[in-house]
């Protein structure tokens, strides 16, 4: 399986993609499971979100494992996704309570595109079977990532410990801001995700900066 690499911007200068990528393509080729999400969409979060203009990260594990619902961006699905999945319905109740309002849909592309980098440490999952390539080598990636955004102030929301640890790792520079809670998973999230209030402390420090905030709720879910 090729991946299309063509529209990733400055992130192609990484590492990875020179001496990571190659093995894990092979990998996915000999994989004869459904991959998910579809080929085109496994960059999806580098394509939308370049690293000059990533002001907020947040980090995820893997993606969806239903098919339908991945589409390349940590925690976001395709808008016609009913139920919404459990972690981001949690994310749209803890939005709720922080800023009175939440999308009307899964879809969070609109996020990525205000320099929200949606990045899991896993860009691809066989169907239904949930951190089935944890162990192809996409962590480097993740890794490589953090270290090229160390370069700048910037937000990290780490939800759980698996964030927590790749930014302990890979994270350097000071001035970052870092929310550390409980992943939303229905698992966790009553554990310190609730009440956290991640979205408006983000907008706080950002505006302290001089920047704009992030609008985390499309103008028509107000």
């Amino acid at each position: 399986m090729i991946l299309n690499t063509a529209n990733i911007g400055g992130w192609g200068t990484l590492p990875f993609f020179r001496e990571d990528l190659p093995a894990i393509e092979d990998a996915l080729a000999r994989d004869d499971r459904q991959i998910l999400p579809p080929r085109d969409q496994v960059f999806a979060a580098l394509e939308l979100t370049p690293p000059e203009q990533t002001r907020v990260v947040i980090l995820g594990q893997d993606p969806y494992p239903t098919p339908g619902h991945a589409h390349g961006l940590a925690f976001s699905a395709a808008a016609d996704v009913r139920p919404l999945p459990r972690s981001l319905s949690n994310i749209y109740k803890e939005m709720q309570d922080d800023l009175g309002a939440s999308p009307q849909d899964a879809d969070l592309r609109f996020l990525a595109r205000q320099g929200v980098l949606l990045l899991n440490s896993v860009l691809t999952v066989p169907a239904g079977e949930a951190h089935g390539h944890k162990r192809l080598g996409w962590q480097s990636l993740t890794a490589q990532i953090l270290a090229r955004l160390s370069d700048a102030p910037r937000a990290f929301l780490l939800w759980g410990k698996p964030a927590q640890a790749a930014a302990a790792r890979s994270l350097t520079g000071s001035g970052h801001l870092k929310l550390e809670t409980a992943h939303p998973s229905p698992l966790s999230a009553r554990k310190g995700f609730f009440g956290s209030r991640p979205f408006s402390r983000t907008n706080t420090w950002l505006q302290s900066r001089g920047h704009p905030p992030i609008n985390w709720i499309p103008a028509e879910a107000i």
